[in-house]
């Protein structure tokens, strides 16, 4: 199959199927007489599993090393149980800081409701932000 139909079966961009291809992920077969590639159905599972992955959070190398377990006949579970871990604490950490990130938005709403609007100073460039505090981090 072409590059646009496996993007096609695989509800991806052409774009994607080219990069994966050119990062050395699949390895099509190439007509001589066009020069188009053409990809099979084990790359077509290759790159479905690569698009689970990514869609778990795999990174583009944590996929490579993956990938590279599965090649040499390893089984590559022990490498995905350690690698999703690790990304669950990682994200459960950004999530924490996207959320006192909010808890800090919300309060600037709150603290800004009835401050007027005035023209920076020389001291000042914008009061709302100079002057809001967060009790909460104790930051300005």
């Amino acid at each position: 199959m072409k590059v646009n139909e496996l993007a096609e079966n695989l509800m991806i961009t052409a774009d994607t199927v080219r990069y994966y291809t050119r990062n050395g992920f699949l390895s099509p077969l190439k007509n001589v007489d066009n020069g188009y590639k053409s990809y099979s159905v084990k790359d077509q599972k290759r790159l479905s599993f690569i698009v689970s992955a990514r869609h778990l959070g795999f990174s583009v190398n944590d996929i490579a090393k993956i990938l590279s377990e599965a090649d040499q006949g390893h089984s590559a579970c022990e490498l995905v149980r350690a690698l999703i871990e690790k990304k669950l604490i990682e994200t459960e950490r950004q999530f924490q800081k996207t959320l006192a990130l909010r808890n800090r938005l919300q309060s600037a709403i709150v603290d800004w409701q009835d401050k007027p609007n005035k023209a920076p100073t020389s001291d000042m460039i914008c009061h709302l932000i100079e002057g809001f505090s967060d009790e909460l981090t104790n930051t300005k």
